[in-house]
């Protein structure tokens, strides 16, 4: 190597000496930077705080997080006090059935509490399975695979099915846990316009050729308005454009259908048109954790590669039983299915003749009733609160500002005269709200976060 090469390639040595000596400098800087920050220095939690004390300076009580003291369901125990409670998902009544409790005694006797690894390690419990049949049972389904979470179902499914090549169109009313599997699959997401079979035909001609795979997901009956997706229109379409179509279950289960099946019942349509059936054990099956059922190809695949299923501790042996058992009484006593319908129709005529906004409730176990701005919700769930009724507010960013809403969630353990008297504490409350001219606007909470910004 002659001298000029050699003085060049020592120069060029010591040039990434030097980037990699600034290199350890900028990180340590770095690094020393991040040590001084806190959890309450990031601007997230700083807008918490700000929207907490904006409530504060509004004279707002916190509906949120109330603790109930003993198992609720038509009624509920807060703060010593017994209130119509309209914020329960035990939507046919079990939550206190002596014989859901005994089958939860039982296989804690025999299984202890936890299942206590993931079941591919060493979870795998036979309750499982038994749990696992009773669903394939109700959807005629070749499988069906139970997961500890009912968001972690969503979420673990779709970004275990799709990917960056393919396309996720969904009702615009999709449930945050679908969301968010999506956008951790990295496939194309698009919306269409809810129950707009038009809006998404549109879209499947202009954007599915462009992909490999497509998934169209709805929602059997919309946690937040309580109206049934048009099932016959995404089936329809379905075979038109050949797509995997995703149902989720969640609030349909128990509540649609003659035996409470669900949508597939409710409109009459072999199961097997649907590819996906996607459901909670929480309201329904009075458990927790989530379903999926469908193919056997379907639920092997997930089995093996949803890290959902894979990496997460089999669901509690306790909370299967409690799920198969409240599965046969859906079986065994579909008057339920009936009182609860009738109990929901009773609140939705009731509501509706009373001249309150029910938006787009068809009256199967969710009633909204829109209020305008979020803090009139938030003050008319604190005065129900008082007069002895439990039902929270929906409010930005759920939903957005012009319709936030009291929901009303309605079950088969409910009476009518409980009922009509929560809806006229309601008509009541908001009768003198509107006389009172309370409410503000969002550029009057937007100066009150101004004043808290600036002190």
């Amino acid at each position: 190597m002659n001298e000029s090469k050699r003085q060049d390639l020592l120069a060029r040595m010591r040039g990434m000496q030097k980037n990699v000596d600034t290199g350890r400098a900028l990180r340590a800087q770095v690094s020393e930077s991040r040590s001084q920050i806190g959890f309450d220095d990031l601007p997230e939690y700083k807008q918490v705080m700000m929207q907490k004390r904006a409530s504060e300076e509004l004279a707002m009580a916190n509906p949120f997080y109330r603790a109930h003291e003993g198992a609720s369901g038509a009624v509920a125990q807060i703060e010593g006090r017994e209130l119509d409670n309209f914020a329960s998902y035990d939507y046919l009544g079990l939550n206190h059935d002596p014989r859901i409790l005994a089958a939860a005694n039982e296989t804690i006797g025999q299984f202890g509490i936890s299942a206590s690894a993931s079941r591919v390690v060493a979870g795998e419990r036979t309750i499982h399975a038994e749990l696992e049949s009773s669903l394939s049972d109700i959807y005629r389904s070749e499988a069906a695979v139970v997961f500890v979470s009912g968001y972690l179902t969503n979420v673990t499914t779709i970004s275990t099915l799709m990917g960056p090549k393919d396309l996720v169109i969904h009702d615009e009313f999709m449930h945050n846990s679908g969301l968010t599997g999506v956008k951790l699959s990295g496939a194309n997401r698009r919306f269409f316009k809810h129950n707009d079979m038009a809006d998404l035909e549109r879209i499947l001609m202009t954007l599915g050729p462009q992909h490999e795979r497509i998934l169209v997901v709805s929602e059997g009956i919309f946690s937040m308005d309580g109206d049934v997706a048009d099932l016959p229109g995404l089936v329809a379409l379905k075979k038109k454009y050949n797509f995997w179509l995703m149902m989720d279950e969640a609030h349909s289960l128990g509540v649609l259908g003659e035996k409470g099946c669900g949508s597939f019942e409710h409109f009459g349509i072999d199961p097997s048109e649907v590819d996906i059936w996607m459901g909670t054990l929480s309201k329904t099956a009075c458990s927790c954790g989530g379903y999926i059922a469908g193919s056997q190809a379907l639920i092997t695949l997930l089995k093996a590669q949803a890290g959902g299923f894979v990496y997460s501790v089999g669901l509690a042996p306790v909370l299967a039983a409690s799920a198969i058992e409240s599965l046969k009484v859906l079986r065994q006593e579909p008057e339920r299915v009936r009182n609860l319908r009738r109990n929901s129709q009773v609140f939705l005529e009731h509501a509706r003749g009373l001249g309150l906004d029910t938006g787009l409730s068809e009256g199967f176990s969710v009633v909204p009733v829109i209020v305008a701005d979020s803090l009139r919700a938030v003050q008319a769930s604190n005065e129900l609160f008082e007069a002895g009724v439990n039902a929270l507010p929906i409010i930005y960013p759920a939903v957005p500002e012009g319709l936030a809403r009291l929901r009303f969630f309605i079950t088969a353990a409910h009476d009518e005269a409980q009922i009509r008297r929560t809806v006229e504490k309601v008509v009541a409350i908001l009768t003198r709200l509107k006389e009172q001219n309370f409410g503000f606007s969002s550029m009057d909470v937007q100066k009150v976060l101004m004043q808290l910004a600036s002190r």
